[in-house]
């Protein structure tokens, strides 16, 4: 009897942020310009991490190579988003549907995994100064982004191939302006208990390991800036983390609470409204954060402008 209500899925619906078509001009415009604002930011970091040499360390590596992430990241759903608006359609292909949720997990693993290392990397040069240089050597520094890399793509990959597995009901409807991962689960006519064991399993490992380090790292900087006698040293040192760790509370505030928030209630609505921040709000202020208290960068970017 349940094969009369699996179908051999062609499309999904993204029902998007909202079915109000008087609102869809004000979301197209909003998300463009979000669009336009993350794409441009996060190039002029990396263009003034390339162009200035005082910038060739390894904490503006990772800085450049989190903001090729950001771009991803928002590229990955914003522009279907705005093309689904601008046609007046909500239809997603299967296949696109797949390779969405793929790249959206491949670059949200590689957020994560370049905010950790930036934690280490603030940790040893603050913690470990005089070794700063020999432990964070440009083989490490290639090391770390490879395994990044590697494991960002090897997780979405098996999250990917079991999705291939499941059978999808003719219920196709995703209340999500992009192909969000457990809610494509949800619309399965198939046992997704493995499924679902292994994302729990998977977000605990991604996202509670690195989160640890993070905090970790964290407090032993904060301990051993303390420790500093001068004021104008603790602030230097309070500067140069408070971006990054700015960053991380975004980060990991605003996708903790999206998850905890959906597993708690069932309001898939507000879940995908608060989606927003992590998915394009948090890489769009990005380049700003670190371009802001940041005067290395600062004067980078007035380079690059003049």
């Amino acid at each position: 009897m349940e094969s009369e209500n699996e179908t051999r899925v062609s499309e999904f619906i993204l029902l998007g942020l909202s079915e109000d078509i008087e609102v869809q001009p004000l979301l197209f415009t909003l998300f463009l310009m979000m669009y336009l604002v993350t794409i441009i930011g996060n190039l002029l970091i990396i263009l003034a991490t390339i162009s200035d040499v005082h910038l060739h360390t390894p904490m503006y590596f990772f800085l450049a190579n989190l903001s090729f992430a950001d771009i991803c990241f928002t590229s990955t759903t914003v522009p279907k988003m705005l093309v689904n608006i601008q046609t007046e359609t909500k239809t997603i292909s299967y296949g696109n549907c797949l390779t969405q949720m793929y790249f959206c997990m491949v670059f949200g693993i590689l957020d994560n995994c370049f905010l950790t290392v930036m934690a280490y990397d603030r940790y040893v040069a603050i913690c470990h100064p005089l070794h700063y240089i020999v432990i964070m050597n440009p083989r490490l520094c290639g090391l770390l982004l490879l395994a990044s890399w590697i494991l960002s793509v090897l997780d979405s990959l098996l999250h990917g191939l079991m999705v291939l597995r499941l059978t999808f009901c003719t219920q196709l409807h995703i209340s999500h302006f992009f192909c969000e991962f457990t809610q494509v689960i949800q619309l399965s006519c198939s046992e997704t208990f493995l499924n679902d064991l292994v994302m729990y399993f998977a977000t605990g490992i991604l996202g509670g390991i690195p989160l640890t380090g993070i905090l970790f790292s964290y407090t032993k900087i904060a301990c051993s800036i303390l420790r500093i006698s001068s004021r104008g040293g603790k602030y230097k040192a309070f500067s140069t983390c408070g971006s990054h760790l700015s960053v991380v509370s975004l980060f990991y505030g605003t996708a903790f609470g999206v998850y905890l928030s959906s597993a708690a209630t069932q309001n898939t609505r507000a879940s995908t409204i608060a989606s927003v921040m992590y998915t394009v709000v948090t890489p769009m202020l990005n380049p700003f954060i670190y371009s802001l208290r940041n005067k290395d960068l600062k004067d980078a970017l007035k380079m690059i402008s003049c």
